[in-house]
């Protein structure tokens, strides 16, 4: 028997979390196959870790004593999880509710797909939405560029073939064990944000393609514990992230032309963030690229 550990990332946001909770426990799980849940709260301070313990027996609580944010956070149940032999590893948002096929779907995928190491499902905005999240990323170091492949369209069942894409949201991503092993856990260098794209650029550079799975499918209430897309800290510290990571994984002439297009793109993002009178997150930008020419810590930053 193969176990797929599910490791829910928490921090507040109980009704999310419950929600959550109840979707997984309707899934299916393969034959020859079981599924353990693990919830990692990141120091919740609204009676989270006491209500989960209390409601859902079958969920292995790891409550941790301080918020170490999504890599840290997620790295405390990676290691655990391998720790104990599983043999998949999925993250997966306390925010999000799963179709019943998700394991199912997700792990068939890799079986089917010897050189595939990860996989991620489309992913759609909150129920009873069904316009787009995810639908595959491009990862694009020459010019910078991450984006999430059909972002706001509505599904009229254009996605459904698996693919190969370039990178896999840390919404949802399931590895095998071996996968996780060679390429390592999250980076927790950086603050938040950036850390599923990074991994994904180390997975593929470890010989590993990543698959987008249409037929799993999952709903997401985006930017549920970050204040909306928009907000002038989600914009901070996404374009900290974004610039940490070109500079480590831009080599060679791209190191140049990434600059170029970082560049490019955040001016854009500024003069749009204007149009629009969202004067809040243009400051954000602002301030994340003099931050980042000045070294300063962006656990430091309130905006």
């Amino acid at each position: 028997m193969k176990t797929l550990t599910v490791i829910v990332l928490g921090w507040n946001g109980l009704a999310l979390t419950r929600a959550t909770l109840d979707s997984l426990a309707a899934c299916r799980v393969p034959e020859g196959w079981r599924a353990q849940v693990m919830l990692v709260d990141n120091a919740s301070t609204d009676g989270s870790p006491a209500a989960i313990a209390a409601e859902y027996p079958w969920v292995d609580l790891v409550a941790l004593p301080e918020n170490r944010r999504f890599a840290g956070g997620n790295n405390v149940g990676i290691a655990r999880a391998l720790e104990q032999g599983a043999d998949a590893i999925m993250l997966l948002n306390n925010d999000v509710v799963a179709d019943p096929w998700l394991y199912e779907k997700l792990l068939g995928s890799l079986a089917e797909n010897p050189k595939a190491g990860a996989a991620a499902p489309l992913i759609y905005h909150a129920l009873p939405s069904s316009v787009i999240w995810y639908a595959g990323g491009r990862c694009d170091t020459r010019w910078a560029h991450t984006a999430h492949v059909g972002l706001r369209e509505r599904d009229k069942g254009q996605y459904r073939s698996i693919e190969r894409t370039g990178y896999l949201t840390g919404c949802c991503l399931l590895a095998t064990a071996e996968c996780w092993r060679k390429v390592g856990l999250l980076d927790e260098r950086y603050f938040i944000y950036a850390e599923d794209a990074d991994w994904s650029l180390r997975a593929r550079a470890a010989g590993y393609e990543l698959l987008f799975v249409p037929t799993a499918r999952l709903w997401h209430q985006v930017s549920a514990s970050s204040g909306g897309a928009a907000s002038a800290w989600k914009l901070y510290q996404r374009t900290r992230a974004n610039a940490l990571l070109w500079s480590r994984h831009a080599r060679g002439f791209d190191a140049f032309t990434s600059k170029l297009g970082f560049l490019a793109q955040h001016v854009a993002l500024l003069f749009l963030l204007a149009a629009r009178g969202n004067f809040p997150g243009a400051r954000g930008v602002w301030t994340a690229l003099a931050d980042g020419i000045s070294g300063r810590d962006p656990a430091e930053v309130k905006l």
